[in-house]
């Protein structure tokens, strides 16, 4: 099947009918020509699910004038690296210098020379096209590191969970919980998301507890419950400290998870907003699917009775202001249950790796 060549688009933008009429006849040949009569109705385009390949725009026009359409363009995000060419009758150098300063790309001055004005449109449509191109290489490059990131990630925290006796998909549940309570409560795109990729690591420390300890089927001693507690101080050497938001998050996330709103949690001990809220987010989320999942020394609770331990838990194990977003996305987190519900062959198997486990020599 032949692919059609693309066609670009361009955008002529003037006050004038009949200078639009001049310019539509010299590009239209060539490619899609779209006009405007004035900057309202050139940003109403420009803005648009559909944006111009490349923008011809007069510098005097009642209402918005070109240069302060030129401003808006260049000020947006996903718009700015449209080639703005002014089109004007002025021609002194001070005008010129003043467009190119607000970031358009050239000047063409009327009367209008068809083969200049098409030489420079061809050469910036070319320049435009090399750097999407470009910014499509870097997005596809860097969406194959972030999953490879991700990745990696989730092995981790399965590694940690394969030595507990939590199972199977715990650590994806909690994940994408925690991304759901973060979201309604307000939390900014980018960091939930951060949220979403750091929260599998949140007990990567667990691999530095000895097995007569992790996988002790019965009430640990206080000497085992203190060593238990050292995984996140371990997760946290682990992760180490980073720059990068996602590694810094996720070490944040492995100190803080264990923490209590009324300051009897640990390592540290602390209380209310002293907690980071993503330690605040993951610790809700871990374990309400604790207490609502199957584990290989116990049945999972009903739904009902693991919200209303949650709820009850406001203001003591959990931050109060939180209860109210989880309860609103509640009815997603069931999909998210249901989606990654828990192979039985993956809790039976804990208890045989708990009877090959040697037991401490005391």
């Amino acid at each position: 099947m032949t692919t059609l060549p693309h066609i670009h688009t361009m955008l002529v933008v003037d006050d004038a009918p009949e200078n639009i009429d001049i310019l539509y006849a010299i590009l239209a040949p060539l490619y899609n020509v779209k006009v405007a009569t004035g900057g309202e109705k050139a940003l109403n385009i420009i803005m648009s699910d559909h944006p111009p390949d490349l923008i011809l725009l007069d510098v005097v026009m009642p209402g918005i004038d070109g240069y302060e359409v030129c401003r808006r363009i260049k000020a947006d995000p996903e718009r700015h690296n449209i080639p703005v060419m002014f089109v004007t009758s002025m021609e002194e150098q001070k005008d010129e210098e003043f467009g190119l300063a607000l970031g358009a790309e050239d000047y063409i001055t009327k009367p209008y020379n068809p083969a200049i004005v098409l030489a420079r449109v061809k050469t910036h449509l070319a320049l435009y096209d090399q750097t999407r191109e470009l910014e499509r290489r870097v997005e596809l490059r860097t969406r194959e590191l972030q999953n490879t990131r991700l990745q990696i990630i989730q092995r981790l925290g399965r590694a940690a969970e394969y030595r507990d006796n939590e199972t199977g998909y715990h650590v994806l549940r909690m994940s994408h919980y925690s991304r759901l309570i973060a979201d309604a409560a307000g939390m900014g795109k980018v960091t939930v998301e951060t949220l979403f990729l750091a929260a599998p690591m949140h007990d990567i420390g667990k691999i530095g507890i000895p097995d007569y300890i992790l996988l002790k089927p019965g009430k640990l001693n206080e000497e085992e419950w203190r060593i238990m507690q050292t995984h996140v101080i371990m997760g946290g050497d682990i992760i180490g400290e980073h720059i990068d938001p996602l590694l810094a998050m996720a070490r944040v996330v492995a100190l803080s998870h264990h923490e209590k709103w009324d300051g009897s949690g640990y390592p540290l001990g602390l209380k209310g907003e002293d907690i980071p809220l993503v330690g605040r987010i993951v610790a809700l989320a871990d374990v309400f699917d604790a207490l609502s999942s199957a584990r290989p020394y116990k049945k999972a609770w009903p739904v009902e009775q693991a919200v209303a331990t949650v709820v009850q838990a406001g203001g003591s194990h959990f931050d109060p202001g939180l209860i109210a977003p989880f309860l609103a996305v509640l009815p997603d987190m069931l999909k998210i249950k249901e989606r990654y519900v828990e192979d039985p062959a993956a809790i039976s198997s804990y208890s045989a790796r708990q009877q090959a486990v040697p037991k401490r020599v005391q």
